[in-house]
């Protein structure tokens, strides 16, 4: 069975400025996204599945949308506030989205096979969809009633994974000796400082990384049952009313290590060597745009790079 590709393409931009999902990066006016699709189908990826919000639904369909209907199997889900379990309401005054967690819950009608899940304003590389394709379909394949899922998630060294321009919050991978994850420790405020990083933990100490830790960029490979799993997590959440009220978010890698502490599947680390860069703040554009122009200067995608569309 053919993997589906995921993409988070809901976030609001509140540090970039607006919706970076949807604006400009290529030589001919590509988003990150084309790149991403580009990539994801080359690598045997036969459905792809947007996951947006109503407000801005028209233009992304007619930006991004409608380039891949004729070349791909393209369906949309929405992440609204008041997209919850049974039994929940919106809080009054909740007005930020609910979090990475809650926009994969969201897709659980329409994902019906293994899938990966990417945000839409990241570059993640060839052979990083390749990798996470594989993995996919083997573990599909392998799987059998009553064994524990097997999930995926590429991986990245931090260092290459910083801004220059602010802080960022990254996701630090524990994992075993057979490559499994044990856990994922969410880190905010991590900045670059020279060859390493450093972040504030939660004492308020600083802390120095090595560079070369494997953090995850959310490109995380999963079977249809992390969706039962993603609403236990999400109806916990929504049930502290504290953290439902003062705009928390239900975040993947939080929920990731409470699918691990229940024992109910082991997610395989694929590092990867690929490049990787996103856009956080404003002025990660140029260099993101410079990083594309070398790319198709070099060969790596032709200009533009859905011909006809």
């Amino acid at each position: 069975m053919s993997p589906t590709l995921l993409i988070l393409a809901a976030g609001m931009g509140s540090r970039y400025g607006g919706p970076k999902q949807i604006d400009r990066f290529g030589p001919s006016g590509e988003t990150i996204m084309d790149y991403a699709l580009y990539d994801a189908l080359a690598a045997g990826f036969a459905k792809v599945v947007f996951v947006i919000r109503h407000d801005f639904e028209s233009d992304f369909r007619a930006m991004v949308g409608r380039k891949y209907e004729s070349r791909v199997a393209v369906d949309y889900v929405f992440q609204e506030l008041d997209a919850l379990p049974p039994g929940f309401a919106v809080p009054s005054g909740r007005t930020q989205p609910w979090g990475t967690a809650h926009a994969i819950w969201c897709a659980r009608q329409c994902v019906k096979e293994p899938f990966l899940s990417i945000n839409a304003d990241d570059y993640y590389g060839r052979n990083s969809f390749k990798t996470a394709a594989e993995h996919l379909m083997r573990a599909f394949a392998d799987g059998s009633p009553g064994r524990l899922p097997e999930y995926c998630l590429v991986g990245y060294p931090v260092l290459q994974t910083l801004s220059e321009h602010g802080a960022v919050a990254r996701a630090i991978c524990e994992v075993d000796e057979e490559g499994f994850l044990k856990a994922l420790v969410e880190r905010t405020r991590v900045v670059r400082s020279g060859d390493t990083g450093r972040y504030v933990d939660e004492a308020g100490g600083v802390r120095v990384l090595q560079g070369d830790e494997v953090v995850s960029m959310n490109m995380l490979g999963f079977s249809p049952s992390v969706f039962d799993q993603l609403e236990r997590y999400l109806t916990r959440f929504l049930a502290d009313q504290h953290r439902s009220r003062d705009n928390s978010e239900c975040l993947i890698p939080v929920a990731v290590n409470e699918i691990l502490r229940a024992k109910a599947a082991r997610v395989r680390v694929l590092p990867t060597s690929d490049a990787w860069f996103g856009v956080t703040h404003a002025k990660d554009k140029p260099g993101a745009i410079e990083i594309l122009r070398e790319m198709v200067k070099r060969g790596e995608y032709p200009s533009p790079i859905w011909s006809g569309g």
